[in-house]
């Protein structure tokens, strides 16, 4: 197969009867859809008249199409429909600011923006304030899966590679970095980053074995993450079975989500174990027929705690946008080290690793350092993303020596081992000591006063940086009790921590500053950190932090 339109044809033509997508009540509920199946056959009938209307309106090989029509299933039908035809898609988040959509809009160069009706005047409004032709489409044909009319023409010229094979290097889709410390960036991937991902996944094996045709995997992540479409939705094109795309998580229904769809495969975020651990336990805690969960970023004190209590392991991996599955790493083989933020050992066949200091020299074992990562072989890019779009300087500086740089501060032990430490960017420099942010926000968000916690740096005129915390507590916290509460949480994380590690100043907030996929917005929390220090909802627990006596 050299598209993904070609394969989901070949999966649809194999099993016409079976289910390719499941709509649970939850979900059927918030899009106003009939909740239940949508078979194979069913969305294939969908997707070739649609393709037909795309070719016939003008739209081809080397076009972008933007897609804002959230988790529903007409994201799927217009994303074959248009690779087919070699037309790169764009997902769109709904959230999107008008300022991120003004952005998106220009930067991508989009044609056509599929939408909701209700974001329609939303995107021509920004399409005008930046000066592009783009045309807006409005469609809800899903709500009949019938062949929706009124599709706009392309623009006035020919398609920008019309005549051009359409094949395993084509563009398939443009994804967005969250853009959690500046701009987002616009990552090319081809056909060939979706079908790898496809086969990697099928054939992962060990804890991670897919039955052909039988697994249901069920994802609440949105389809503007590369989770959603390279993973979840290209395990179930490979090798068949059914995708339950939630609209979104939803702790209070979750497990009735699960249950109603008989999910077996979950996709996860690190957020979400926490929240269904806080829930209390339930004697119906294992009525469910998930044999594993898929993601990253579970919070190492509560992994153990999950596995025992649902009765099925969660198996973490490590990519990124800019890797897929050409550098993914799956911890899907015992020991999984549960507990240790282990994150498995490298395919020392498909890929190749490095952790390298500032100076970008190996760091010995049990050390932490940036990972640096290639595919193996004659070409260190294959599989990777195609670069940055209109960032040909930022490629190759992510490319620097011949091997990509992830930005991750990484660790590895006698055996291969990688342990996740954080973001290099999170790192906070006190007094000589390196401080991982997520690893004091893993702390804080363990107390019973704390909802969510964000750490970052702020300028101290001794120590270089001091740790910051930004803290939303679960109910409102009145002025004069503050400093007790700054007080508890300090004392709590010295429990568990070295003291420098502690807050050095604990503010608190109605919100931390995220990006459309709830990731901490980065680089406004490190703007806020700065001018946070002196005012009133701010405590300095400074003196708080003192060295133990030997």
């Amino acid at each position: 197969m050299s598209t993904v339109h070609a394969l989901f044809t070949r999966t649809a033509a194999g099993t016409p009867q079976a289910d390719f997508l499941f709509i649970e009540a939850v979900t059927a509920q918030t899009y106003g859809l009939a909740a239940g199946a949508i078979g194979w056959a069913q969305a294939a009938a969908q997707v070739e008249p649609l393709r037909l209307a795309y070719a016939a309106a003008g739209y081809g090989h080397g076009h972008r199409v933007g897609l804002l029509l959230e988790n529903r299933p007409s994201f799927f039908l217009h994303w074959f429909a248009l690779n087919a035809l070699g037309v790169s898609v764009v997902p769109i988040h709904a959230d999107l600011r008008a300022a991120e959509l003004r952005y998106l809009i220009e930067h991508s160069g989009i044609a056509l923006a599929v939408t909701l009706p209700s974001h329609e005047g939303m995107v021509r409004a920004a399409a005008s304030e930046v000066g592009s032709r783009l045309e807006a489409w409005a469609t809800d044909a899903e709500r009949t899966f019938a062949m929706p009319a009124g599709m706009p023409p392309s623009p006035p010229s020919a398609a920008p590679r019309a005549g051009e094979p359409i094949g395993e290097d084509t563009e398939c889709a443009l994804l967005y970095t969250s853009g959690t410390t500046g701009r987002p960036k616009g990552c090319m991937l081809a056909n060939r980053y979706f079908l790898d991902a496809g086969r990697w996944y099928a054939n992962l094996g060990h804890l991670c074995t897919v039955r052909p045709d039988t697994e249901r995997v069920i994802t609440p992540l949105p389809l503007t993450h590369m989770n959603a479409m390279a993973f979840s939705t290209m395990i179930v094109l490979t090798a068949g079975g059914c995708l339950i795309q939630l609209d979104r998580f939803h702790p209070a229904s979750w497990w009735r989500s699960v249950r109603e769809s008989d999910a077996t495969i979950v996709h996860y975020l690190g957020v979400m174990p926490a929240m269904l651990l806080s829930a209390p336990p339930s004697a119906s805690d294992r009525e469910h027929a998930v044999r594993i969960g898929f993601g990253a970023g579970v919070d190492r004190k509560l992994h153990g705690a999950f596995e025992a209590r649902f009765g099925f392991p969660l198996l973490e991996a490590w990519a990124m946008t800019e890797t897929g599955t050409a550098a993914c790493v799956m911890a899907h083989r015992e020991p999984r080290h549960v507990g240790t933020s282990c994150f498995g050992r490298a395919d020392a066949v498909a890929m190749q690793w490095r952790l390298v200091d500032d100076g970008g020299a190996d760091v010995a074992i049990g050390a932490p350092g940036e990972l640096w990562v290639r595919a193996s072989g004659s070409d260190p890019r294959r599989g990777f993303f195609g670069g940055y779009l209109k960032d040909e300087a930022a490629t190759e500086e992510a490319w620097a020596g011949g091997w990509f740089h992830t930005g991750d501060i990484v660790r590895a032990d006698g055996d291969g081992n990688l342990y996740f430490v954080d973001r290099k960017k999170n790192v906070i420099r006190r007094s000589g000591e390196n401080i991982s942010a997520v690893e004091v926000e893993s702390v804080l968000n363990q107390h019973p006063l704390v909802q969510a916690s964000a750490v970052a740096a702020t300028p101290d005129a001794v120590r270089g940086d001091e740790v910051l915390a930004c803290v939303v507590t679960r109910k409102p916290l009145p002025s004069g009790e503050r400093e007790a509460a700054a007080r508890s949480l300090v004392e709590h994380t010295l429990t568990q921590l070295s003291y420098f590690k502690a807050p050095g100043y604990v503010a608190f907030v109605d919100a931390l500053p995220l990006t459309p996929s709830q990731k901490i917005q980065r680089g406004e929390l490190k703007a806020m950190a700065v001018h946070l220090p002196g005012q009133s909802h701010c405590v300095d627990t400074r003196a708080l932090k003192r060295r133990p006596m030997a």
